[in-house]
């Protein structure tokens, strides 16, 4: 597929859209927090009835990774993912564009002693995240305690782009292309703490088959390969959205030990186990949305 050409001038017709969308988010991160979450379901709920080919995505992905759930209890998970999600939106746009100091109330922060001790040695850190709904406000409010650089994907639409790096530059302090591998080292072994999430399929190239909720995925190298040429701790990371919609946990679980080992399977295995054991915490909050189980094994068929 052709490469979309967008034009040079930001004020070309082509982006009037994408302005469109910028100011509906700056409006929006100012709402009042109930009026957010209305608006966040709503958008939830109509993306849920109309986006037939993401539903069936989602609905793909939860029936492999909860078998033993009930066809009931699957399909009421698919409209709470669609639902959260829709509420990312808005938490995203108050990421992008508010002080998170006016939310610090809202936050829960534990196993803060884990990163102090790995910061402390001096060799920098890397976060594992998890791309949650919660995501960029999530890194928003890791703000209020770390600093952080974070590894990002650019977006297609450069205005979006612009807008997008900008918001997270002032949250993490520099966002960093996914193809810039020596960026990421080079922050690292500045003694930065980057916060990195390996949980997408980026093709059989990058990735080892590694179990996923018990099925083979597709699973980056890159974490171990971070690890070892930076000495750094591995440092997994939780985040949500509490049960009352109102407030959040951030929670940092002890450094991975023996990490990273010989063995490129173990090592995407164990950094699998911490991500799954972070969205059964709260796993309408996923982004189920997308094809996680894109590349398969050699001569398995596809599951879209």
């Amino acid at each position: 597929m052709a490469k979309t050409v967008y034009p040079s001038s930001f004020a070309h017709p082509r982006y009037w859209p994408t302005w469109l969308a910028i100011a509906a988010m700056r409006v929006a991160a100012w709402l009042p927090w109930r009026i957010k979450l209305l608006i966040g379901k709503g958008l939830g709920l109509l993306t849920w009835r109309l986006a037939r080919r993401r539903r069936h995505i989602t609905e793909t992905n939860l029936r492999l990774c909860f078998p033993e759930k009930s066809t009931a209890e699957r399909r009421h998970l698919v409209r709470q993912t669609f639902v959260d999600n829709g509420i990312g939106i808005l938490e995203t746009a108050t990421g992008w564009c508010r002080d998170p100091e006016h939310l610090r109330h809202r936050v829960t922060f534990k196993g803060q002693e884990h990163m102090h001790r790995a910061l402390a040695e001096g060799n920098g850190a890397l976060i594992v995240g998890v791309h949650f709904s919660t995501l960029d406000l999530g890194g928003a409010l890791h703000s209020l305690f770390f600093p952080a650089d974070a590894v990002y994907r650019p977006h297609d639409n450069p205005l979006f782009e612009r807008f997008m790096t900008r918001a997270r530059n002032r949250i993490f302090g520099t966002a960093i292309d996914r193809h810039d591998l020596r960026g990421v080292i080079r922050r690292i072994k500045a003694g930065h703490a980057v916060w990195y999430s390996p949980d997408q399929d980026f093709g059989r190239h990058a990735s080892v088959f590694a179990p996923f909720f018990g099925i083979e995925a597709a699973t980056v190298k890159l974490t171990a390969k971070i690890a070892r040429m930076t000495g750094a701790p591995v440092m997994p990371l939780m985040f949500h959205r509490n049960p009352d919609d109102r407030t959040y946990t951030l929670e940092y679980l002890p450094p991975l030990t023996d990490f990273p080992s010989d063995d490129e399977v173990a090592d995407a295995t164990r950094i699998n186990a911490f991500i799954e054991q972070a969205i059964r915490k709260q796993p309408s909050q996923y982004l189920w949305l997308h094809r996680r189980f894109k590349t398969r094994p050699e001569g398995e068929p596809g599951v879209y």
